[in-house]
């Protein structure tokens, strides 16, 4: 029997020459990207790769058939990037519309927020646009959309997930039933309150009033007081206003401190979300493709085949381009049972070279591709 030692050296000389002949390979690969781009023919060729795939797994041992597939496969992707690359370096570049400038741009409009006065979304508005910002509020999220469709507003600003609970999957949904992009956004921390009637204590209560997701963020205070009804509320400003307009002491609302002093209640409880470091991301949304000099984030959303392996080959193009993906989620495709969209979002800039060889990549493989922003 060899020792380990001797065996490993062996797979190193093997591997060595695997290295010499992928480096090969790729030599040949740089070819086939220089004819592919004098005769304009599309660098994902699938007919071709499903016929290599099947030859090189019918050479094999059966034991190895399927390793020899997913290597081949990898290596015919690893091969299509670097086509993306030359194809990119010989000025094919996708830029998606959207144009640089060095700051968003206004016109004589407004910025809407969903809500009422005192809501989060409006806190998260005037941190980014200032005090003197001229916005109004609108009953729904799609509202707020509308406006931006209708040229009433110049931008909207929405909630688009918080550290604690989660993502607000709706305004996912809306940024691709609209013609709009994000173009810059706004994380606000939540210190929620339980808010009152100037007369109320807290064993007064026996309703809270507020939006579901602060219900959610504040589960371990409402857990202690099991016996109060939870209500739903569109807003956690909407909420406050109820207990003011209903004049009920039994009635209180989960809302900001901000809240309290706009309604004139009463702070019956501070802090009661039960994360310290709970924040809201807020994204500022235009219907203009626009993006800053100091643009850094870019978010997109693609449709993968319903096959296996088709995430990963999606995924794998920021990998091959040393981009850092710092989100993913997934939402449910309409009439598609069981079938998801991905959004993602990437560190970088549309003009960066490595963020256009994967989107152009991307472009080519993915069912369905759109650039959401850069901001």
């Amino acid at each position: 029997m060899k020792d380990l030692k001797e065996i490993r050296e062996e797979i190193d000389a093997i591997d060595s020459q695997i290295v010499s002949l992928y480096e090969e390979r790729m030599q040949l690969t740089s070819e086939v990207a220089e004819y592919k781009i004098s005769v304009g023919k599309q660098v994902l060729d699938k007919q071709r790769e499903i016929e290599k795939l099947e030859r090189v797994m019918g050479q094999s041992k059966e034991e190895n058939r399927y390793g020899v597939g997913e290597l081949f496969e990898q290596i015919m992707a690893m091969s299509r990037k670097r086509q993306y690359q030359l194809l990119r370096q010989h000025g094919r570049t996708q830029e998606f519309g959207f144009v640089r400038v060095e700051s968003l741009p206004f016109c004589t409009k407004q910025v809407v927020y969903q809500g009422t006065e005192g809501a989060y979304s409006q806190q998260a508005m005037k941190a980014y646009f200032g005090d003197q910002v001229t916005g109004r509020h609108v009953d729904t999220w799609r509202d707020a959309m509308e406006a931006i469709g209708r040229g009433e507003a110049d931008y909207a600003v929405l909630p688009i997930e918080n550290s604690s609970a989660g993502i607000v999957g709706e305004n996912f949904d809306l940024m691709l039933e609209y013609d709009n992009y994000i173009v810059a956004e706004q994380t606000i921390k939540v210190e929620h309150a339980l808010l009152g009637l100037p007369e109320a204590e807290i064993s007064d209560i026996r309703t809270v009033y507020s939006h579901p997701q602060a219900l959610m963020q504040s589960v371990d205070f409402l857990d202690a007081h099991s016996e109060w009804d939870r209500v739903k509320a569109p807003n956690t400003a909407v909420a406050a206003k109820r207990v003011l307009e209903e004049q009920n002491k039994e009635h209180a609302a989960i809302a900001s401190e901000v809240t309290a002093q706009l309604y004139g209640l009463k702070i019956l409880k501070s802090n009661i979300n039960y994360s310290e470091e709970n924040s809201t991301r807020f994204i500022i949304v235009g219907g203009e493709k626009v993006r800053t000099a100091a643009a850094g984030k870019v978010s997109i959303c693609f449709e993968a085949a319903h096959e296996s392996g088709s995430l990963y080959r999606m995924l794998s193009h920021f990998m091959f381009n040393n981009l850092n993906m710092v989100k993913i989620e997934s939402r449910p495709i309409k009439d598609k049972s069981f079938e998801y969209r991905f959004f993602v979002d990437l560190e970088g800039d549309l003009g960066d070279g490595a963020m256009q060889n994967a989107l152009l990549g991307l472009q080519e493989e993915a069912l369905y591709l759109k650039v959401l922003g850069n901001y």
